[in-house]
C-alpha cells in the first residue's frame, strides 16, 4: 500500500483518475469550479485529497487549475500538509467565505457557475453569493458521491482491511464480555481490538436487554451505564475504519445463557433474510429484487426497524422494506459491479422496536454475486459464561 510521509495513501494514478472523472462531470454541468464542504469526517474531500477531515474542510476544485484545500483549525494545517496530496493547503481563515473567494480569484474565477457539495452553512453560502455576485451557484453534491459508489481495486483493498479489523472487534466481544460489566465498557473492548493496528472507530452501536423482559431491539448509538446480566442479549452494529473506509457488521450475543425461543426465531428470520438478499445481489440486480427477497420477514410475521440495506458509508441506495418505507428511493435502482453495500435486517416483533436483533455485514457486489468482506461466523453467539 502506498504511503505519503508514513500515512497511507492511494497511488498517483488513482487520484488522477478520480480528479479526471470529477472534471468530466463538471464539464457536463458547465461548472467552472466545485466547492466541497465537510465538518468532521470528509469522505468526498478525502476521495480527492487524502485528507480525512478533522474540523471544517473545504476543497476548491477549479475546472482548469489545481485544487486548493482549506482547513480549520490553524493548528490542523501542518498535519493536513503532511497527509494531503493537494499541493496548496491553507488555513481556512477567520471567515471562510473570504478565504474561498481568495482561492477562486487566484485562478481568475470571477464569474460563471460554481457547484456546491456538502452541508454548507446557509450564512456562508449567503456570504459567498454577495462576494461573488457575478457567479451562479448550483447543487453539485451528487458528483463525487456518485463516483464513490463504485469502488476501485485500491479502495477494495482498504475495505478488506477494515473488514478484518471489524471482525477482530467482534471476536474480542465474544472473548471478553461478562455479566457485571457496564454497557459503556463495551466500547473499550471494541476499539482495543483494532487501535494498535491503525484502525479507528467508525461506529460501535450496542444495546443490552434481558431476553425474557426486553426493552430495546435496536443497537443504541449512545451507551448507558446499565450493568450487563446473565440472560441478556447484546445487539451490535460495529464498524472499524481504515483511512476513510469502514467495515460494518451486525451480530447478536446471548450473555451467559442460551437464546430464548423468541430470540432464536428472530435470529433465524434475520439470517434467512440476509441470505436471500445476498443471494440476489449481483451486477444488474435491482432494489426490487432485494425487496422481493426481503418479503420473507413479513411472511414470517415480523418486521424491520432499521434500514434493510445501504451503501457503505451511507451511500445510496438506502432502503427499508416495502411495508416500512421511509424517504425517497426507487425500486429500479441498479446495483453495479464493485459497489459495496451493507445488508442488515434488524428484525423486530412489531413497530415499537422493543423486541428484536440485527444480523448482517458488508458485501462487495461482483459480476455474478457477492464477496463477503467479513469472515466472522453468522451465528447467535453465546458468551460470558
Amino acid at each position: 500500500m502506498a504511503e505519503r510521509d508514513r500515512y497511507p495513501t492511494f497511488s498517483d494514478a488513482e487520484f488522477a483518475r478520480r480528479l479526471a472523472a470529477v472534471r468530466a462531470k463538471m464539464d457536463e454541468g458547465d461548472l467552472d469550479a466545485l466547492l466541497l464542504y465537510a465538518a468532521g469526517r470528509a469522505p468526498d474531500i478525502q476521495y480527492l485529497s487524502s485528507w480525512p477531515g478533522t474540523r471544517e474542510s473545504i476543497l476548491v476544485v477549479p475546472r482548469d487549475a489545481e485544487p486548493t484545500l482549506l482547513v480549520q483549525l490553524h493548528n490542523h494545517v501542518p498535519n493536513a500538509r503532511r497527509v494531503a496530496i493537494t499541493a496548496d493547503v491553507r488555513w481556512a481563515g477567520p471567515w471562510l467565505p473570504d478565504t474561498v473567494v481568495a482561492a477562486l480569484h487566484a485562478v481568475r474565477l470571477h464569474e460563471g457557475l460554481v457547484g456546491l457539495a456538502g452541508a454548507w452553512p446557509s450564512r456562508e453560502v449567503d456570504a459567498l453569493k454577495v462576494l461573488l455576485h457575478a457567479v451562479g451557484f448550483a447543487d453539485a453534491s451528487h458528483i463525487v458521491r456518485d463516483l464513490r459508489m463504485v469502488k476501485s481495486t485500491e479502495e477494495l483493498d482498504r475495505l478488506r482491511i477494515a473488514g478484518r479489523l471489524t471482525d477482530a472487534s467482534m471476536r474480542a466481544l465474544e472473548r471478553e464480555v461478562r455479566p457485571g460489566m457496564r454497557e459503556h465498557e463495551l466500547a473499550a473492548i471494541v476499539e482495543g481490538a483494532y487501535l494498535r493496528e491503525g484502525g479507528t472507530n467508525a461506529i460501535h452501536f450496542m444495546a443490552t436487554t434481558p431476553m425474557r423482559a426486553p426493552r430495546i431491539g435496536v443497537p443504541s448509538q449512545v451507551p448507558s451505564s446499565r450493568t450487563i446480566e446473565v440472560g441478556d442479549v447484546l445487539i451490535t452494529e460495529i464498524g472499524a475504519e481504515w483511512w476513510g473506509y469502514a467495515g460494518q457488521i451486525h451480530r447478536a450475543y446471548a450473555i451467559g445463557a442460551e437464546p430464548t425461543d423468541t430470540y432464536r426465531r428472530l435470529h433465524a428470520v434475520a439470517v434467512e433474510a440476509y441470505e436471500r438478499i445476498a443471494g440476489v445481489l449481483k451486477d444488474g440486480a435491482t432494489v426490487a429484487d432485494v425487496l422481493d427477497a426481503a418479503e420473507v420477514i413479513d411472511e414470517r410475521g415480523f418486521t424491520v426497524y432499521d434500514d434493510l440495506l445501504h451503501g457503505t458509508s451511507q451511500l445510496p441506495p438506502i432502503i427499508q422494506t416495502r411495508r416500512t418505507r421511509r424517504g425517497e428511493w426507487r425500486e429500479d435502482f441498479v446495483f453495479r459491479e464493485h459497489m459495496v453495500v451493507v445488508v442488515q435486517p434488524n428484525v423486530v416483533t412489531d413497530g415499537s422496536g422493543r423486541v428484536g436483533l440485527q444480523v448482517g455485514e458488508t458485501l462487495h457486489v461482483t459480476k455474478d454475486g457477492v464477496e463477503r468482506l467479513h469472515d466472522y461466523p453468522m451465528r447467535f453467539i453465546v458468551c460470558g459464561s
